[in-house]
């Protein structure tokens, strides 16, 4: 009987797997592993949030497997040693992996394949599980990826593939295959209160009901804070729970203004894998240095981090991210332009943090689009700095979002919730809410005279 085995990394689903489905033609039976890769421990990225939304997805998929007469095998260790002891133990004669773009990825990649040449098994990598269009497989004439988004796109849109692939029917799994079973949720502490039940069958429900009745509102309501009216599927794509080229295809096929607009979310998730899969050190490096000297004040970060600056529309944001692992996109720029322009503090600060919590933190998205805000990276406006208060009146009018997650501020009515240095003295010490952390004015010009654009 022939034998291949499945790497299962950032592809938690049955559903559009390019991987799976050649292995499922290439061979009688399947091997699908997923390895506990210790290397992810060290390099921090195994944090409470993810590891909850981890466990679910493994559970899931086991669940799917076994609905199809197979199984998950689960291993613990380094990634290489367990893959080859698998091969070993079963006799495989291929091994299939999804390609990944992060600096780690592709050691991971490199190392497995030299691993597996020795033991004379092939690593067959397939593009199309993590992105719609692979990274390089469009670029400008003579260079190695877009570094502005708009032509990206353009190109993008002519690439978007076909329908994707259906889950498999069957899976049979040979009886030498060992491990153990999926991680439990309830096994890992620290977790956020709000973080979402994760999996491909959760991904697709929400997935079904966002084309089926909200995808339409997108395009005029998706910078609405308190509408909350973005899909919340970046945790599912992030682990591959959905398919983004699935996604893509359903949203394209559903039609609309909103659908239209919300595919050119999912094109710039793609723009960042490019850059990063030509630029991996842009994962700590900047990919546009401007000669920064970002301050750092330990008193400020900490007010950041645990939404306590005085300004409530950032404090509201950074208190949903605590809550919920996850922050809704306008957030993320008021609270990184806050950081890095407003502060003037290292937009890797800022990122360490995202990734400390974000259920959907990933190399390519969280790095690029703090490199982004920062002005570091791709941004043809790099020096912008956006206003916490104009912003605020501009996507929360009336402050409901705000109330929402500033409780000491929820009996303040209206606009006036994002100015409460405007209340009575007597009645903001009451409410024990921060006097601002910095004058706004005062530090935009500190951030311009540092760009030398004053």
């Amino acid at each position: 009987m022939d034998v291949a085995v499945v790497v299962f990394t950032s592809d938690l689903r049955l559903r559009d797997h390019p991987a799976l489905h050649a292995a499922r033609r290439a061979a009688d039976a399947v091997v699908p592993l997923f390895v506990r890769d210790r290397g992810v421990d060290g390099a921090g990225f195994a944090t409470p949030n993810r590891l909850a939304f981890l466990a679910d997805a493994l559970t899931d998929l086991d669940v799917g497997l076994r609905e199809r007469g197979g199984r998950l095998v689960v291993r613990e260790g380094d990634v290489v040693d367990e893959v080859c002891a698998v091969v070993r133990e079963t006799g495989a004669g291929e091994v299939y992996l999804s390609a990944g773009v992060s600096a780690y990825a592709r050691r991971r990649e490199e190392r497995l394949r030299a691993a597996l040449e020795e033991l004379r098994c092939p690593l067959r990598v397939h593009d199309g599980a993590v992105t719609v269009v692979p990274p390089g497989a469009v670029t400008p004439a003579g260079r190695d990826h877009f570094a502005v988004f708009t032509p990206y796109h353009r190109r993008w849109r002519e690439s978007v593939r076909d329908a994707p692939l259906a889950a498999p029917r069957r899976i049979v799994v040979p009886d030498t295959a060992k491990g153990q079973g999926p991680p439990q949720r309830d096994g890992v502490t620290g977790v956020s209160p709000g973080v979402p039940r994760g999996g491909e069958q959760e991904g697709r429900r929400r997935m079904t009901a966002w084309l089926r009745s909200d995808v339409d509102a997108y395009e005029e309501r998706h910078d609405d804070l308190a509408g909350d009216a973005t899909s919340r599927l970046s945790p599912y794509l992030h682990f591959g729970c959905l398919s983004a080229s699935e996604l893509t295809h359903r949203a394209l096929r559903h039609g609309g203004t909103g659908a239209e607009a919300f595919v050119r979310q999912l094109a710039w998730r793609d723009f960042h894998h490019q850059v990063l899969a030509a630029r991996p050190d842009a994962s700590w490096a900047d990919y546009r240095p401007r000669g920064d000297r970002w301050r750092h004040d330990e008193r400020e970060l900490t007010a950041w981090r645990e939404g306590r600056t005085g300004y409530p529309i950032v404090d509201a944001a950074m208190r949903q991210l605590a809550h919920e692992g996850w922050m809704h996109n306008r957030g993320r720029l008021l609270v990184g332009s806050f950081l890095t322009k407003t502060l003037y503090a290292d937009w890797r600060e800022g990122a360490r943090h995202f990734l400390r919590l974000l259920v959907d933190g990933d190399m390519a998205n969280n790095q690029l689009n703090w490199q982004w805000v920062a002005g570091t990276g791709t941004d043809t406006r790099p020096n912008r700095v956006l206003n916490p208060v104009t912003q605020a009146r501009r996507y929360d009018p009336d402050g409901a979002y705000v109330r929402r997650w500033v409780p000491e501020l929820a009996g303040v009515g209206g606009s006036a919730v994002h100015e409460p240095w405007k209340l009575d003295a007597a009645e903001l010490r009451d409410s024990g809410y921060p006097a601002p952390l910095v004058d706004l004015a005062v530090s935009r010009d500190r951030f311009l005279t540092a760009r030398n654009k004053a």
